[in-house]
């Protein structure tokens, strides 16, 4: 097969600082090749690097081979020459396409845009080019979707808008920065099929860059495995995902929740390195926790929204985005609500909490009525129930220090007489969840996106509550990173007998955690039950569906 990519001996270096160490490898024409690592491995900077879209220094050399004008030799290349190989000779899907996305731009517009500059044609011929590319990327209703804003489309249709941009020149290689990370698996898979639909129609080389060995299965052929900047395993997707020889790649493997495994605990990287990974926490079966009263119940609750009135101003369409749900929630066990994005399981858990008021039904926590308090009531109740989110960065102050992150709620409910008490509960409370004193003075944009969550767990820890709501709390994380969280969720819950509802679209994750699940879909539960009852003999068609999309490993 002919090369279209050919990179040999990359260093990248910010200052003097060299974060990309001699990386070398090829892609074909029509192959895939799956980038792998955790964040900080390098693998987003070397592919940022082959269209020099870095304010770096570089050594070696890139080669794009494609058929348009014989070999480019990118790092000798003028601005103007990159400029007419970026988005023809290869182009790029980032990761989130929102802040990829001009917000005051409608989509069509954007397209358009790239094949105006780069191929000069008319306002009339982009347009109808770029409602061949919607169709081509399968978007409902193309010619509608050129007048939408980024804002007004799903995460899903948002990624189908960026690989209708990078398509729209006809490249011969494409990159395709973690495209996948925190969509919903359902969602996962028809990109992913998407991909591979349009590269068997094109002929493009893809270079898929990811941290989830599930969707490299899926759609790789080859597959090398970065770490601290080095490429330290490339191979045949069978050979590196069945036979790995690099103790990382190894880590990486062992690190994802598998179907039906509920050990102890979830090995890390770094147990993978210290040769650790047959050690009896890894293997040994999780016992049932002992049977405690009920937390947590839950009757008959909807949340409705109103979407029309008719002339009089009379109710005429709602939104049923949490129609009729009820379950309950014993001392110290995990109830896993699973569900495609916009089946209402977000929701749940707010209304839960009374951060969405609901449209009926009750909520009971310690048998109390939570309907039926007064705002102070409530803000007293607030302390027993607590939210750790999905994004900690939008939930953390960028301003407030994460010392006084932690020790502003505990304050405001006066769980210690003084101030300085609450802020040595503080200090603790971060060395429980493993974030050092000395790291009490920085901002949030100091940390990793690991570390941040774990600051929003001491935070929510503070107030010394009985029930957790994780919504989507490890779905944008590395899988090293997500082990990490869910052991520690783990290890809290029996220190402190915490109960957990636990939100997400990670079948494999919420099974690992819970001790009973949920499916929701259109607002109502369709399945509930034990998760090895779910996963060994699913009822549901919507459950089984949700099931064959999962990636397995």
């Amino acid at each position: 097969m002919k090369e279209v990519l050919q990179i040999q001996d990359l260093k990248v270096s910010f200052g003097s600082q060299e974060v990309v160490h001699g990386v070398s490898f090829s892609v074909n024409a029509g192959e895939t090749l799956a980038l792998v690592g955790e964040s900080g491995s390098g693998k987003s900077v070397t592919c940022l690097s082959i269209m020099r879209l870095l304010d770096a220094s570089y050594s070696g050399q890139i080669a794009l081979l494609g058929a348009r004008g014989g070999a480019a030799q990118v790092l000798q290349m003028s601005e103007k020459a990159l400029r007419r190989i970026r988005g023809r000779s290869v182009s790029m899907v980032f990761q989130e396409p929102m802040t990829s996305l001009n917000p005051v731009y409608t989509c069509g517009y954007q397209v358009a845009e790239v094949m105006r500059i780069h191929e000069g044609i008319s306002r009339k011929a982009a347009k109808a080019r770029c409602v061949e590319l919607f169709r081509e990327v399968q978007l409902p209703r193309p010619e509608a979707m050129l007048g939408a804003y980024p804002h007004q489309i799903s995460g899903g249709q948002k990624q189908r808008v960026m690989i209708a941009m990078a398509l729209a020149c006809g490249p011969e290689l494409l990159i395709a920065d973690e495209p996948t990370t925190a969509l919903d698996l359902t969602v996962q898979k028809h990109l992913l099929d998407l991909f591979y639909r349009l590269q068997q129609e094109r002929g493009m080389a893809i270079l898929f860059v990811t941290h989830d060995l599930g969707v490299v299965r899926q759609i790789a052929h080859r597959v090398a495995v970065m770490y601290q900047g080095n490429l330290v395993e490339q191979g045949s997707a069978d050979q590196v995902l069945q036979s790995p020889k690099h103790p990382y790649t190894k880590g990486l493997l062992a690190c994802r929740p598998a179907p039906g495994r509920r050990s102890l605990r979830l090995p890390t990287v770094k147990d993978a390195l210290s040769n650790r990974l047959n050690a009896p926490e890894f293997i040994q079966e999780r016992p049932k926790p002992k049977e405690g009263g009920a937390l947590l119940r839950v009757q008959d609750l909807h949340v409705h929204y109103l979407l029309e009135k008719d002339w009089l101003g009379r109710p005429r369409k709602w939104l049923k985005a949490v129609d009729g749900v009820s379950f309950e929630l014993k001392q110290g066990r995990t109830l896993g609500l699973v569900g495609e994005s916009g089946c209402g399981k977000s929701t749940l858990g707010r209304a839960v909490l009374r951060l969405q008021e609901p449209t009926g039904g009750k909520v009971f926590l310690e048998g109390e009525d939570l309907g039926q308090l007064s705002a102070k009531g409530l803000r007293e109740r607030r302390r027993s129930m607590q939210l750790i989110f999905q994004d900690p960065f939008a939930s953390l102050n960028p301003r407030m220090r994460i010392g006084e992150a932690v020790t502003e709620p505990m304050w405001v409910h006066r769980m210690y007489p003084t101030k300085r008490q609450c802020q040595d509960a503080a200090v603790e409370l971060l060395e429980q969840t493993g974030i050092e004193s000395a790291m009490l003075k920085r901002f949030p944009y100091e940390f990793s996106g690991g570390q941040r969550q774990r600051i929003g767990i001491a935070r929510a820890l503070g107030l010394k509550p009985k029930l957790l709501v994780c919504d989507e709390s490890v779905a944008a994380l590395d899988i090293s990173v997500q082990a990490q969280i869910l052991n520690l969720l783990l290890e809290l819950q029996e220190r402190f007998g915490l109960s957990y509802l636990f939100i997400s679209h990670d079948l494999n994750v919420v099974q690992f955690l819970s001790d009973y699940m949920l499916v929701m879909k259109d607002g109502k539960v369709v399945e509930a039950g034990e998760p090895k009852d779910l996963f060994g003999s699913p009822k549901e068609v919507y459950t089984q569906g949700l099931m064959k999309s999962l990636l397995k490993v």
